[in-house]
């Protein structure tokens, strides 16, 4: 069953500063600021929020379909995505841009400064959900400010169901659009504090969003996540994980698991234990893209951390 992934793709730069920001930046000087941090470690990461869902829908055994654009620097991510199948026929090249590319230097204290360039992204409009075929499930997840109202829209008129993922795009919309997005929508996925933020800029409740649509999910972290649906409020406990290593990329994961739920008609309980595990799995290595599972391994992690079967 064919999924289309409206969002970002990005190159995801990570570099690591062997001090602390604190021992270099003067807060009596911050009017003059002019700083420069040595940073011996570095790392590339395939990322952006299109291609980390695809990439854990893939290993769920899905059809992920990407729509994105991309700039002229995106060969080494396309050859990525050749070797993982996963199909790039709507992921459109935008000429004389970069590919949006985040950029971010760490200290000792884990405190960060990133900065994002986002490129093609901006043209995201440039694609359109009529050109696609056989789509039974779809998401917007953080992308363009055009992209995302048209492919929301597209979307609705097309009949295709879809999970509206704002995400950090969040603030680029006032209230009266964000609620036009929540009726166009059938899901609705928040973190806690997106949800927080939603709320101020609608003036509606969580009980009220959730009536707008089929079922309205919020992650909480270490906490697990709630699920209201269908007049009802599923409190899903978090999945253990085997190390916490890296945040990065673990909310994308999560909308993968939720996918896959929708996609076969799992329960909500399921569907939020199964969207958690993978958010756990994930969090256990660097990056978006460097954890791996099977089917088999998911399905044993499932018994073995709720205690029954996925079915």
């Amino acid at each position: 069953m064919r999924a289309l992934i409206c969002g970002s793709m990005a190159y995801d730069t990570i570099m690591v500063f062997h001090d602390r920001f604190r021992h270099h930046i003067l807060p009596e000087q911050i009017h003059i600021l002019n700083v420069s941090f040595l940073v011996p470690d570095m790392r590339r990461e395939f990322g952006g929020c299109a291609g980390n869902i695809a990439y854990n829908l893939k290993l769920l055994g899905g059809e992920p379909l990407i729509m994105a654009t991309v700039g002229e620097d995106f060969g080494p991510y396309a050859e990525r995505l050749r070797v993982l199948d996963i199909e790039t026929t709507h992921i459109r090249v935008i000429p004389e841009t970069y590919t949006a590319q985040a950029f971010i230097t760490t200290d000792l204290d884990d405190n960060q400064i990133t900065a994002f360039h986002p490129g093609a992204m901006n043209s995201a409009h440039a694609n359109r959900v009529t050109e696609t075929s056989g789509v039974k499930l779809g998401i917007v997840s953080p992308d363009g400010r055009q992209g995302m109202l048209e492919h929301a829209a597209q979307l609705h008129a097309a009949g295709i169901p879809f999970i509206f993922d704002p995400g950090q795009g969040l603030p680029m919309f006032n209230g009266e659009e964000l609620m036009n997005f929540v009726r166009q929508a059938d899901y609705l996925t928040l973190n806690d504090y997106e949800a927080k933020l939603l709320q101020e800029r609608t003036g509606r409740d969580l009980d009220e969003l959730a009536r707008e649509v089929r079922a309205l999910i919020v992650t909480l972290g270490s906490q697990g996540s709630e699920i209201r649906a269908e007049g009802h409020l599923h409190r899903i406990p978090p999945a253990r994980a085997a190390a916490v290593v890296d945040p990065t990329g673990c909310g994308d994961a999560y909308r993968a698991g939720l996918m896959h739920g929708i996609l076969h008609g799992l329960d909500w309980p399921t569907t939020g234990r199964l969207a958690g595990l993978l958010g756990a799995l994930k969090i256990a290595s660097r990056g978006g893209q460097n954890h791996s599972f099977d089917a088999d391994e998911i399905a044993a992690r499932f018994k073995a951390e709720y205690g029954y079967n996925l079915q």
